[in-house]
């Protein structure tokens, strides 16, 4: 066995059973790989977990549950060069999603096993370290909202229903934007720094097709003036992730910067990575080439044969062929 890897595993994620999810990464990895397994309680998460196996010395970190716990273990390794493996057991599964890593844990074990390592950008904000997003305002309160009861009971459509609530109490706050270059007021009901995000994270997707190797943050600003202005503004914002297209509309705003810094007024509730952070200002900028990722080998396509449609095209099976495959 030529390979070890500390694994982080959080009992209670998802909506499965734990110990048969546990039970199925182990037929698939043990046979490959000596695993240190390492499980999270309510004392102890997967961030403590994590840099203790990087003092350890692990060769690879991989961790198992929810966005919460693979960005905390994540948190860890930034600029380690410790190549870490993801599989996802969470609601959302915001994190996978982002990097282009399955989300089964058979796929993901495969990507593992089989997979190669890219380097990503990562980020810090407030001095604590970022993967996917910092949000301010709508998406925070909208978090909240969707407890742990509420994930386990209706799983991902918590997210839609703590959505669709917090449209009622819409608010808006004053906010300014320093990057390097310049100095944004603006008055905004969502203010999103994203260095990846899923599709469905849609407040971050003004400037659509986020790169997650450019050195770069993607800020997004929704200042819808109602209600209907936000919902038409979250569709508009889902295509465009669907489409790859860069909003817009004149209540979307967004820009590219290694650093950002945002200040509100009055102050704004603010979700890191999926996990509630306490409050506005924030700091946020880039650690380009931050964190060593196993993802799935590139597929390669083969284009296929296409000859129908061809003007008076015929096509003539040849004797020999048709005589063999017969």
């Amino acid at each position: 066995m030529s390979r070890s890897a500390c694994l982080i595993f959080n009992p209670v994620a998802g909506q499965g059973n734990p110990d048969q999810d546990l039970a199925k990464i182990l037929e698939i990895l043990e046979p490959e790989i000596d695993l240190d397994i390492r499980k999270t309680t309510e004392d102890v998460d997967a961030d403590q977990l994590a840099a203790e196996a990087v003092e350890r010395g692990a060769e690879m970190i991989i961790a198992s549950g929810g966005d919460g716990t693979l960005s905390a273990a994540a948190a860890a390794l930034v600029g380690t060069k410790i190549p870490f493996g993801v599989i996802s057991r969470g609601t959302a599964n915001a994190f996978a999603t982002a990097l282009d890593i399955p989300n089964t844990i058979e796929a993901a074990c495969q990507t593992i096993l089989g997979g190669f390592n890219r380097t990503v950008d990562a980020a810090y904000c407030n001095g604590k370290p970022m993967v996917l997003l910092v949000g301010i305002g709508f998406e925070a309160e909208a978090v909240e909202r969707a407890n742990r009861e509420a994930k386990n009971r209706f799983g991902m459509l918590a997210y839609v229903l703590a959505g669709l609530q917090q449209l009622r109490d819409l608010s808006k706050f004053d906010a300014e934007i320093e990057t390097e270059d310049k100095v944004i007021r603006v008055s905004a009901a969502s203010v999103t720094v994203a260095n990846a995000a899923p599709p469905t994270s849609i407040l971050a997707q003004g400037p659509a097709g986020l790169i997650v190797d450019d050195g770069l943050l993607d800020l997004t600003v929704v200042a819808p003036q109602n209600v209907a202005g936000a919902i038409a503004a979250s569709y508009h914002l889902l295509q465009s992730a669907l489409n790859e297209h860069p909003a817009e509309r004149p209540d979307i705003g967004y820009l590219r910067a290694r650093k950002i810094k945002i200040t509100t007024d009055p102050p704004q509730k603010v979700v890191l990575d999926g996990e509630l952070v306490g409050s506005t200002p924030v700091e946020v900028e880039c650690i380009p080439a931050g964190l060593t990722i196993l993802v799935p080998e590139a597929a390669v396509e083969v284009p296929v044969e296409h000859l129908d449609g061809l003007p008076d095209v015929e096509v003539i099976p040849k004797k020999g062929e048709v005589e063999e495959k017969g």
